[in-house]
């Protein structure tokens, strides 16, 4: 029944989604925003918004919009309910519902929204029953989660690359599912800007081959979804020769699709001699030389999240590192770009033959670094 849940606050910002039956793409929301541009207060946007393919059903509580979204008709006050129950149970479990607490227990909040729905269908509701299948946070898993969910500074560099083999002179119009992601634009100079401008859709005749046809940049800290996550907890302490080493990565938002290519490096301090490392899955090697450690995982699966722990062999009286290693990750993710960006349709004219079109997403990290 429920597909998909947004929140968003007021100023318009998507800052956690949830899906659990197919993938919605967040552009759906567009639709709310135009209801919420023309609503004069927060609190006399519709509840239900009908959109060609979906309903927009929300409620507004705490200064946060909970939007759900679902493709067939169904009671709206039945799913107005249930999203009521939603705050009430972060109000339960928090103690204040609320974006930055939202943020903080993400984890916590992915955890009791996959118990609240079964396929698309209400499970688990009452706040008793869902304290005993997921504990609510403690002082300690708040503090490990606001470690392992902090974002200090985050970005996307994103690009639209094309590979064109059509004879004679096609004019060609890419237009974009959600247009108003793209602020900071870099265009290839065959795109006509004014109607850019004008209409928010690419207009060009494209050179022969592959070349790149635009490049953006989203660097608002609350439109990055980061995509993974890493927990450790690596101590080294005063006159011992042994520390501890634990790592796990693990998917956050993802929209179902695979990481994969998956590899972890870390610098080690001078002061660690060798390490006894034991991964769940992939291989590692530690070079006692340079002190780097590297950690091939290979591809996340979010039944079985990969670890790699184990011990640190210590040079005798050094003293305990002035700090910890910074994690470094690369991986990709195939099909899928983590702005948001989605092309709508692509246009010829001026040939009378067909061309076969085709598209394909990716993600892939570029300095993406964990300070432990």
């Amino acid at each position: 029944m429920i597909h998909s849940l947004f929140l968003i606050n007021s100023s318009g910002d998507i800052f956690l989604e949830k899906h659990w039956k197919s993938v919605v793409s967040r552009s759906v929301c567009d639709y709310f925003f135009e209801a919420q541009e023309r609503a004069t207060e927060a609190e006399n946007v519709p509840p239900v918004i009908p959109t060609p393919h979906h309903y927009l059903l929300s409620v507004y509580r705490h200064k946060i919009f909970f939007v759900a979204v679902i493709q067939t008709e169904v009671p709206p006050l039945f799913v107005i309910e249930f999203l009521h129950r939603v705050v009430d149970t972060f109000q339960d479990y928090f103690g204040v519902c609320s974006e930055p607490v939202i943020k903080d227990n993400v984890v916590v909040v992915y955890e009791v929204l996959e118990e609240m729905l079964d396929n698309g269908f209400p499970l688990a509701t009452e706040s008793n029953i869902l304290k005993e299948l997921i504990k609510p946070p403690t002082i300690l898993r708040t503090v490990v989660n606001t470690i392992t969910g902090s974002t200090i500074t985050a970005e996307i560099q994103g690009v639209i690359d094309a590979c064109v083999k059509l004879t004679g002179m096609p004019d060609l119009t890419l237009s974009f599912m959600n247009p108003r992601l793209l602020d900071d634009v870099s265009f290839h100079p065959c795109v006509r800007f004014k109607r850019w401008e004008s209409e928010r859709i690419l207009s060009f005749i494209p050179p022969d081959g592959n070349f790149r046809l635009l490049s953006y940049h989203v660097s608002a800290q609350n439109l990055v979804a980061i995509p993974v996550y890493v927990k450790h907890s690596i101590s080294f302490r005063d006159s011992s020769s042994l520390g501890r080493f634990e790592i796990t990565v693990g998917p956050k938002q993802t929209m179902g699709k695979t990481i994969e290519g998956v590899i972890v490096t870390s610098q080690m301090p001078k002061g660690v001699l060798n390490m006894s490392l034991t991964p769940s899955q992939g291989t590692h090697t530690f070079d006692p030389v340079t002190k780097m450690l590297s950690w091939d995982v290979g591809k996340i699966n979010p039944q079985k999240l990969p670890s790699l722990k184990g011990t640190m062999s210590l040079q005798a009286g050094a003293s305990k590192p002035d700090e910890n290693p910074t994690i470094n990750l690369q991986f990709k993710i195939q099909q899928l770009a983590i702005s948001g960006l989605k092309v709508n349709r692509l246009d010829m004219y001026g040939e009378k033959y067909k061309p076969f079109k085709g598209i394909k997403y990716m993600t892939k990290a570029g300095k993406f670094q964990v300070r432990t």
